[in-house]
């Protein structure tokens, strides 16, 4: 080793005053987070239900593992030494209240750990299955999101009927897609429907898997009638959700749809059409449908249904990309964008700085581009916004 290298390695083991990154956080952190979110959301649930216990000790023992597994000898983790060195106790788990949560979110989550969990694909739908049990606990609207997921997973595994694993539970493959199998849904209901579809959704083809699906711990325990108050009217959103895709799948050569789905502008009379229609089958009350209005008119809503062409969303982006020699990250960063566009047919300019574009650069479009050129991607897609109105 040379005498430069040696110094090298006495300067980071001696416990160098370090500053924080400008990375985004990780996957990782972001998992970890959630754990400890839902940690303490289940200890001030259990003063009513210790049916919950299980759980709470599963997501303990997991993060405990993940901090034993941080060595102290590493140079990123040295100057969080006070607080690894604190939890690394197993007795320091038992209570975490807003202080000690507080510490493990801000100065331990992220750091490197020997605890193996290196499969990324289990991580990137691991967490939006935390999240989805912190919705439940929390009794949030937000759970309804959740519960559209699941019903669209049912709704793929419906097609692989002839597939004999998939025929063993296609009663409740068919049940988890009605409005009366959600009603007084309760958190052993959601845990059994997770354990006998966990193994099926791997049949889904991958081009295939939009939806995300939960993926919790195996060790909840027996199971036990457990209340979530207040997530009634989430159940009516989901039916109207449903009740809307099946409208739009029977109509979807509609012209106006058509014209939605290809980025063309919208009249007045093809907008009062497709209302009328809208009310005529019942998909919505007239309270639906001025709710719609307020929030952006049935256009905007339709097409953030059904999307936008692929071809319709290239053409959208083709006179910012020709006369441009774009770099390799420039060109990822567009596709991104049109596989946004495909999938939702509408795009919050606030989107290009938050994940997958900062995955590519941690400012975002603002790290890729210049701002002469941010400017006129955020007008691009202002002007597909637009054009859902008439």
């Amino acid at each position: 080793m040379s005498s430069t290298s040696a110094r090298i390695f006495e300067f980071f083991n001696q416990n160098p005053n370090l500053t924080e990154g400008a990375l985004g956080i990780s996957l990782g952190a972001k998992l970890f987070k959630a754990r400890v979110e839902l940690a303490g959301e289940i200890a001030k649930k259990q003063e009513a239900d210790e049916a919950l216990t299980g759980l709470r000790r599963s997501v303990t023992d997991r993060l405990f593992d993940e901090v034993a597994g941080m060595s102290l000898d590493n140079f990123i983790v040295r100057p969080k030494r006070r607080f690894v060195e604190k939890f690394q106790v197993r007795n320091a788990w038992e209570q975490l209240g807003p202080d000690e949560r507080a510490e493990l979110t801000e100065h331990i989550a992220g750091l490197p750990s020997a605890y193996e969990d290196d499969d990324l694909a289990a991580k990137q739908i691991r967490l939006p299955g935390l999240q989805a049990q912190l919705a439940v606990l929390r009794s949030d609207p937000a759970l309804v999101n959740h519960q559209a997921r699941i019903m669209g997973i049912a709704s793929q595994l419906e097609e692989l009927r002839n597939v004999p694993m998939v025929a063993a539970e296609m009663a409740l493959i068919l049940e988890v897609q009605t409005d009366e199998f959600w009603q007084d849904i309760n958190l052993p209901i959601l845990e059994s429907v997770r354990r006998r579809l966990r193994q099926l959704v791997k049949l889904i083809e991958p081009k295939d898997r939009k939806i995300v699906y939960t993926d919790f711990e195996d060790q909840i325990g027996a199971a036990v009638d457990v209340a979530l108050p207040d997530i009634g009217a989430g159940t009516d959103k989901a039916r109207f959700l449903m009740k809307v895709r099946h409208f739009l799948a029977q109509h979807e050569n509609h012209i106006t749809i058509q014209k939605l789905r290809r980025n063309e502008q919208l009249t007045p009379q093809d907008l009062s059409e497709l209302e009328r229609i809208f009310l005529a089958e019942s998909v919505g009350s007239p309270e639906d449908l001025e709710r719609i209005r307020s929030e952006g008119g049935l256009g905007l809503f339709v097409r953030s249904l059904v999307g936008l062409d692929r071809e319709a969303a290239k053409q959208a982006l083709a006179g910012f990309v020709l006369g441009r020699t774009l770099s390799a990250n420039q060109i990822e960063f567009i596709d991104l964008i049109i596989d946004h566009l495909t999938d939702r047919g509408v795009m919050d300019p606030r989107r290009l700085y938050e994940s997958p574009f900062t995955d590519l650069d941690d400012q975002g479009v603002s790290g890729v581009f210049a701002p002469a050129d941010v400017r006129e991607i955020v007008q691009r897609l202002n002007e597909i916004r637009q054009r859902t109105a008439a």
